[in-house]
């Protein structure tokens, strides 16, 4: 039964980019071949065109650089001793790498000698959707049966699933990763089994590749599926601590669906796994967050312990919320509350909050700095972060008010407070 209608157009279409042409054009002749590889293939076939287009060769790398040069086109040795070429063509860059043959693996790395077969060179990849090749005359090359598994929506290891694992254990998370991004239905079994059982050789890869494979992961449409089968595994655990809180997921995913701007992976990973500060500091750690990600992090657990002080949240909780807390992680916070929260927010606080996350409504900026106590008369000191503290606490129980009046009723209260501290 078809699942998925593939595009043969879509071939055509890749073909016939100017830049893919030229570079076909000068890495062809004398024997050799050169073929586009990999995702560009599989995209060009569900008629998506891909960001990245990989092409693999017979010329040996020196050949390469050598054809890209005399033909005015610039070339960057990038990996040269693994047989990779980027060639600028366009102002676009083009991967270019020799065949290659594994000799040895150990899980992370592998030993490798330069081929000429296009067959060998598939059998190293690792599903046989990624394992397809597309030659300048426009024949498609598939020796691992990937358009057949591309049209059903299967993600299926390329020969035994464990001895894939085995030579690349990122290939575990790659497994849920495509999965998720192009799978119909379960989960290959052989592929599932063998990821289950090779769950310990998470532990020995870097924290950077980990995480971004998680990441790409949980930017997929069906990352749903694939995290709970991950969870179901022991996989989830083992990556960020936890079994996660996939409902919480499910539900910020829910409410982002009509937005223009997708949810952003960091901030997926933050209803997936955070509930406190304790979370984000351990994941940070855990997958060598930047500063960005793991500030992504704090501030929604920081949203999460805002709102879950407050008995009730009515509008005028909205405003205190919104002055002394991100925006967008309070936002992301109150749409994965459960059930109970939910019931605590009035529709009023929720109207409030939309206004706020549209746009339509400022975000409360306290009217003081130290400089007006200063100027009113308070040395400075101490004293003046204590007064300032002071009218900021006024100014929230107030709700946040703006206007000079206002302004004036919290400079007179905060120089009072700073005068009887000094």
């Amino acid at each position: 039964m078809t699942i998925r209608a593939l595009r043969r157009d879509g071939l055509d279409t890749l073909l016939a980019d100017p830049a893919v042409s030229h570079v076909l054009s000068v890495l062809k002749g004398d024997g050799e071949e050169t073929r586009i590889v990999g995702g560009s293939v599989r995209d060009a076939l569900l008629g998506q065109v891909g960001a990245d287009i990989d092409l693999a060769t017979t010329l040996l790398p020196q050949d390469v650089m050598r054809r890209a040069t005399a033909a005015s086109l610039k070339a960057i040795p990038t990996g040269i001793e693994h047989g990779t070429v980027t060639i600028l063509a366009d102002g676009r860059a083009f991967e270019v790498t020799t065949l290659r043959e594994d000799v040895e693996t150990d899980g992370r790395h592998a030993v490798v000698r330069f081929g000429r077969d296009f067959a060998r060179d598939a059998e190293r990849r690792d599903f046989t959707i990624n394992a397809l090749s597309l030659s300048r005359d426009g024949v498609l090359h598939d020796t691992t049966g990937g358009e057949a598994d591309l049209h059903g929506g299967r993600v299926r290891f390329i020969g035994d699933a464990a001895t894939r694992i085995r030579e690349d254990a990122l290939r575990i998370l790659r497994f849920f990763r495509f999965h998720a991004r192009y799978g119909i239905g379960a989960p290959d079994k052989d592929g599932l089994r063998a990821a289950t059982d090779a769950g310990t050789a998470l532990d020995g890869l870097s924290r950077e590749r980990v995480r971004s494979e998680l990441l790409k992961l949980l930017d997929a449409p069906g990352v749903i599926a694939a995290v709970l089968e991950m969870r179901k595994a022991g996989l989830l655990s083992r990556i960020i601590g936890t079994e996660g809180y996939l409902d919480r997921l499910e539900r910020a995913l829910s409410a982002s669906a009509n937005d223009a701007s997708p949810l952003e992976p960091v901030a997926r990973l933050a209803t997936l796994a955070v509930d406190s500060n304790a979370d984000a500091e351990r994941l940070r750690w855990a997958l060598r967050l930047s500063n960005e990600e793991h500030a992504c992090l704090q501030a929604y657990a920081a949203a999460r312990r805002a709102i879950e002080r407050l008995p009730v949240i009515a509008a005028t909780d909205v405003v205190r919320l919104v002055a002394t807390q991100d925006l967008e992680s309070l936002g992301l916070a109150i749409a994965v509350l459960d059930d109970h929260y939910k019931k605590l927010i009035d529709p009023e606080a929720r109207s409030v909050l939309q206004q706020f996350i549209d746009g339509n409504r400022s975000v409360p900026v306290f009217p003081l700095s130290g400089s007006d106590l200063v100027a009113a008369g308070i040395p400075p000191g101490r004293s003046v972060g204590q007064g300032l503290a002071a009218g900021r606490s006024l100014w929230l129980k107030r709700g946040c008010q703006s206007g000079q009046e206002e302004r004036a009723l919290l400079l007179d209260h905060a120089v009072t407070i700073a005068r009887s501290k000094a």
